[in-house]
């Protein structure tokens, strides 16, 4: 009986499917713009715990916050693309609706099955995206995608290596002359140290790293 429902329920028209589509792409990018929103908040905790690290002169902490922070603004970069070719795909969407009211269908797009592809291979939108190419190849917008892309996408664990360069200049932008005499210092520090550590000395650094941690996967958490 519901094959026969399947069968006797008209296909929707390429104005109805567009209408749907783009409602699709406009939520995707209402949630790119939350976890931007999400991460650029996380971010201006991280900034506070690079001033109060390069205060005391933890480098080490410092460092590694400083690291996060150019991966969270790699990431932000890359979410700010996907939704400009989430909005491209919008675009062209409405060009092939408008051939479709010309010939009585709809026409395949090589410039959209190229940024569908595109979006497949980001770790964000990656399953969207899936479900979404399944739909324009059922309505002959695309041809059928490699579905490696998807498997590459979910296990590919990005990021690009954070240069030692880029660190550094997130370091001295937000801790100043701070963080650029922060090694000099250390060094000094340490002369300073005597050789026996009571322990409370020891249980200090602890402390640090704990709280580096915990900032290292609210940043994950936001990320993902």
């Amino acid at each position: 009986m519901e094959k026969v429902m399947n069968v006797l329920k008209p296909k929707p028209n390429p104005q109805q499917l567009l209408r749907d589509w783009q409602r699709k792409l406009r939520q995707e990018c209402r949630n790119i713009e939350r976890q931007i929103r999400d991460i650029q908040k996380e971010e201006k905790g991280v900034q506070k715990a690079i001033k109060e690290a390069a205060k005391r002169n933890d480098m080490g902490s410092a460092k590694a916050l400083a690291k996060e922070l150019v991966r969270s603004r790699k990431t932000v970069n890359r979410l700010y693309e996907n939704k400009a070719q989430l909005n491209s795909i919008s675009m062209h969407l409405g060009e092939s609706v408008a051939i479709a009211r010309t010939v009585g269908h709809l026409s395949k797009s090589a410039e959209v099955m190229k940024l569908v592809n595109n979006l497949m291979k980001a770790p964000e939108v990656a399953v969207t995206m899936q479900e979404f190419s399944k739909e324009m190849t059922k309505a002959g917008v695309i041809e059928e995608v490699v579905s490696e892309a998807l498997d590459d996408a979910l296990d590919s664990e990005d990021i690009e290596e954070e240069t030692e360069e880029e660190i550094d200049k997130v370091l001295t932008a937000i801790a100043g002359e701070t963080a650029a005499q922060l090694p000099e210092a250390i060094r000094k520090e340490k002369l300073k140290q005597p050789a026996a550590h009571s322990v409370e000395d020891e249980e200090e650094p602890v402390d640090d790293e704990e709280e580096l941690e915990e900032i290292r996967a609210r940043l994950a958490r936001v990320r993902s």
